[in-house]
């Protein structure tokens, strides 16, 4: 199994992508390198979130991290900045535009799970400290009772001995 450079790999794979658009096959016949190999090396990219679209991807084949990438990429530039990124990747600004509004969204909902979550961890916060004082009445209430029980006990234990010795008497 050969080994390959980086530089060459980069090479290749620049080959597969806007504007050039290569093909996987013609490709292989050019480098001579295999058609696993090829789609190995796209596939590892795709999986780093380096936007690879590849020869015959469409958008929605996108991965959620190249989508990421491709907006974090476009954000500070300008739109005729933008369009020869969109035509190098093989884009249209509409869709970077799509791609960055979901993220805001998304980041959007994040904010409002947040404010929910803090939300709960209050009145969770609340029911523990009412559940607490609660416990601690009954706690009380129970300590009182067992007081009551105990010298109920010890004065009926103290009036039969009363009895029991004025009857001997």
């Amino acid at each position: 199994m050969p080994h390959y450079s980086a530089e060459r790999k980069a090479a290749v794979l620049k080959k597969l992508l806007p504007p050039h658009n290569r093909s996987v096959a013609s490709i292989v016949i050019e480098e001579g390198i295999s058609e696993t190999t090829l789609y190995n090396w796209r596939q590892q990219c795709r999986e780093k979130g380096v936007p690879v679209p590849g020869y015959t991807q469409s958008q929605n084949e996108w991965s959620p991290d190249a989508k990421l990438a491709a907006v974090i990429e476009t954000a500070p530039m300008s739109e005729t900045e933008l369009g020869a990124y969109c035509r190098e990747k093989g884009l249209y600004p509409e869709q970077v535009q799509q791609w960055k509004a979901a993220c805001l969204q998304g980041a959007g909902q994040q904010a409002e799970q947040t404010k929910t979550t803090q939300k709960q961890h209050k009145e969770d916060r609340r029911t523990i400290k009412q559940l607490k004082a609660e416990v601690r009445r009954k706690d009380k209430a129970l300590a009182e009772t067992t007081s009551l029980l105990v010298l109920s006990k010890k004065l009926e234990a103290l009036y039969s001995d009363d009895l029991d010795h004025g009857e001997d008497d």
